[in-house]
């Protein structure tokens, strides 16, 4: 790292956490904000809005091509140099987007924002964790993870006003002065790390990207098509890649992702457990807005409201995560948290077609506050106990993993709810009666993951706590 004084130092500990705040923000809330946008901007591009989920599956497949040589790039040339440089693509990307004529410019400008987002978050994560001793780390993660829970609230009722307001290109212009603000600050606070062992694993990499790449098309045809016969075909593909990976990294003495990474308990427990539970959360933003919509009739801003109080009470909770992580510990915090999760989540089962939507509310509040504690958890416990020579590919793994899992949750919970719409017995022919079980299925489905942080010591995670 660059030699700073101490008020530097201190200065670059302040504003890093805002920064990566910034970062996450504008990624989280562009990639959200398109979905309420879409059928609009098919209509302008003249295009059927079911080819605009192109524009969609673009972005995640190029960061699910590039963000596991984030780290290597990271270590070769210095986080300062590649953060800024991702924040410079993501904005000419979010450009070129606004000034698209039809499907084929977006879908390319899409791909470039998505090679800017594959860098931002884990190459800014990896300056944090650089940045920071242990019993500090926590701290400054807390208060960068936040725009992650309020983006994929906030985006779809300021893409719903944006577009009603204004027009679906202010939608991507918006990235311009948030990413300028990021790009400035970076130039001045960003510490730039490097690494004197560079030595690229190729084949290794060309193997995960494939992986990644098979498991992430098989995600977006799960949700879009009726034919299961390719989505089962690519997503078997996906996984005997990761076999292969696997065997190559047996073998080979720098692999880009080196298997002894898993002998930490606590980064094992910590990818498994993001993604167990996950599969529940995730889907959770996406099917109660769809919910209030399809069995409702409300709008699409009434539904982006009826949401809007999970990501204040994500930040009311962000000042009570270290002190709760103090006084229990990761591992009951853990557990506990995860069965509030599930069970909140099995409660929005309980209302039927007749109830006011405002019932949604307070779970939706009190949901907010337990994944503004499980996400900090999972996340610090992940990288509690990495060596220095293991930061930068744990971290690229733990973002790889967190964007897979994001992805298998949101296709799980589509899938689950196909299955009980076409089961018009159980249903009643009332769709919001498929909606009501698949809640019950995906929030039994988050009690059980609870039970994975059972594999943590109860004294795992206390260098990352307050000293």
């Amino acid at each position: 790292m660059e030699q700073l004084s101490e008020d530097s130092r201190a200065s670059t500990k302040k504003i890093l956490p805002i920064i990566l705040a910034t970062a996450i923000f504008m990624q989280m809330l562009d990639s959200t904000v398109l979905n309420t946008s879409l059928p609009t901007i098919a209509r302008d591009l003249n295009e059927s809005p079911l080819n605009m989920q192109n524009a969609i599956i673009s972005y995640v497949l190029t960061l699910a091509l590039f963000m596991p040589v984030s780290g290597f790039l990271a270590d070769k040339f210095g986080t300062k140099k590649i953060f800024i440089f991702a924040q410079v693509l993501f904005i000419v990307g979010s450009l070129f987007c606004s000034l698209s004529h039809n499907l084929t410019e977006l879908v390319i400008a899409r791909m470039l924002q998505g090679v800017g987002g594959s860098l931002l978050t884990p190459v800014g994560k990896l300056a944090l964790i650089k940045t920071f001793p242990k019993n500090e780390l926590l701290k400054a993660m807390n208060f960068a993870i936040v725009p992650a829970l309020i983006g994929p609230v906030l985006g779809p009722l300021v893409g719903g006003y944006m577009v009603d307001y204004l027009s679906w290109h202010w939608i991507f212009l918006i990235n311009i002065p948030i990413g300028a603000l990021g790009i400035l600050l970076s130039l001045k606070y960003m510490p730039d790390f490097k690494s004197t062992i560079i030595d690229f694993d190729l084949k290794g990499f060309l193997i995960f990207a494939a992986a990644s790449l098979l498991l992430s098309i098989a995600l977006e045809l799960f949700g879009n098509t009726v034919h299961i016969s390719p989505v089962l075909l690519t997503l078997m593909l996906g996984f005997l890649m990761m076999y292969f990976y696997y065997r190559h990294a047996a073998k080979d003495n720098n692999p880009i992702f080196p298997l002894n990474l898993f002998q930490v308990r606590t980064f094992r427990v910590g990818i498994v457990g993001n993604l167990a539970t996950r599969l529940g959360i995730s889907s959770v933003p996406l099917l109660l807005p769809m919910m209030i919509q399809i069995a409702y009739g409300q709008s699409a801003v009434i539904s982006g409201w009826i949401v809007a109080p999970m990501a204040l009470t994500a930040m009311f909770a962000k000042s009570a995560v270290i002190r709760i992580l103090d006084v229990f510990g990761y591992r009951r915090t853990l557990m506990v948290n995860t069965f509030m999760i599930g069970i909140l989540i099995c409660c929005m089962a309980i209302p039927t077609v007749s109830t006011s939507i405002y019932w949604y509310m307070p779970i939706i509040a009190a949901l907010g506050f337990f994944n503004s504690i499980q996400f900090t958890s999972m996340n610090s416990i992940s990288i509690a106990d990495l060596r220095q020579y293991h930061t930068s590919s744990g971290n690229s793994l733990a973002s790889v993993n967190q964007q897979l899992a994001i992805g298998f949750g949101v296709a799980f919970g589509l899938i689950v709810l196909k299955v009980f719409q076409g089961d018009v017995k159980l249903i009643h022919n009332e769709i919001h009666n498929a909606f009501r079980y698949t809640f019950l299925v995906i929030g039994g489905l988050t009690i059980l993951s609870g039970f994975v942080f059972r594999r943590l010591h109860f004294k795992d995670g206390e260098n990352m706590r307050s000293a």
